[in-house]
Formats: structure tokens, C-alpha cells, sequence
């Protein structure tokens, strides 16, 4: 089901009609910051879970640099009860989640990007090319022994008009769970 892979220098592929945890439907198109992360999530995944609060505590302090991260989980609900709509739903809410949390019901915009894990970030630049994709830092399980913040250093290079030092990184995580 998956297409070519997305590389940097490369346009965001366009998507609409997905449906968001906060009830309104969005599409590529209604993102308007400087900086869009597109992450591919899910509820499920002992990785995202991991990442949950950096996520939260990286949107909070990039908003104000126009900054938005947006969250779609691609997988297949049938096969993946907690990746429903309505446990998002749930997950969003006891989480408190501080960016946007989209549904990818048939799996498109997961094949359109190649998403190949939950989480796996693709950094956009205000022109919509595709600056940063993989991991957000090397070490999932131990916020407090990060050494290497590969998602910051592309934010605050793309902010300050730098190139991205490493442009890409392998993604580690669950798998997307296919139809």
C-alpha cells in the first residue's frame, strides 16, 4: 500500500477531510504556522506513549516561534481497538493534549507520506518543503538522558534560517498498523 518515500527537499504531499479529536475537519491546507510537524501517532504504541509529554512540552514552547504540530494515527482500528476515533478522543481529553489530533480513517495520508512508524515527525518550512523527517531524539525510553534533540535542532535551525544539520533520522517506534 505504501508509495516512494518522501525526502527532504521535497513538497508536503497535500490531504483533506480528516476528522479531529476536537469534532472540526481539517486538511493540509488549513495550517498556516511558519513550521508544520506532522507527526504519525496513534494511542497504542509503548513509543508514542513515551513521547507523549515531549510532544506537549515541544509544542508549548515552539508556538509562539510559529511552531504547530499536528498528530494523525493512521492505524487500522479494526485490528487496533485503542487507535479508534473515539479512544483518541478519550486519550486527547485524559492527556490534555496541546496539539491537534487527526484521524486518517483509510489510511491515505499515511501512504501518501510513507509513514512507516508511530511516532515518526516530517518537519515542513513555511514553503512547505519537507526540512526534517524521523526520530525526535535518541532515547525514547529516558527523557532525562537525550543527548541528541534532532527534532529541536531542525525547529531552531529552520527559525533562525540555518540549514538542518541532519535532515534525516531512522524512525523507531511501532510499526503503522496496515489494513
Amino acid at each position: 500500500m505504501k508509495t516512494m518515500a518522501l525526502h527532504t527537499g521535497g513538497p508536503m504531499p497535500e490531504f483533506e477531510n480528516l476528522r479531529g479529536v476536537d469534532g472540526a475537519v481539517y486538511g493540509s491546507r488549513d495550517f498556516v504556522s511558519n513550521i508544520l510537524i506532522i507527526v504519525f501517532s496513534c494511542n497504542h504504541c509503548p513509543y508514542v506513549q513515551a513521547y507523549e509529554e515531549r510532544m506537549m512540552t515541544l509544542q508549548r514552547e515552539y508556538e509562539s516561534k510559529s511552531v504547530q504540530m499536528v498528530a494523525i494515527n493512521s492505524n487500522d482500528k479494526d485490528n487496533y481497538p485503542d487507535d479508534s476515533f473515539e479512544h483518541m478522543v478519550e486519550r486527547a481529553t485524559l492527556k490534555k493534549f496541546n496539539f491537534l489530533y487527526l484521524r486518517d480513517e483509510d489510511q491515505h495520508v499515511a501512504n501518501i507520506f510513507a509513514a512507516s512508524h508511530t511516532p515518526q515527525f516530517f518537519v515542513f518550512n513555511r514553503d512547505r518543503v519537507l526540512s526534517y523527517s524521523g526520530k525526535m531524539d535518541d532515547n525514547w525510553r529516558e527523557p532525562e538522558n537525550v543527548k541528541e534533540t534532532y527534532l529541536r535542532n531542525a525547529l531552531d535551525a529552520l527559525i533562525t534560517g540555518q540549514p538542518v544539520k541532519i535532515p534525516e533520522t531512522m524512525s523507531i517506534g511501532c510499526t503503522i498498523k496496515w489494513k
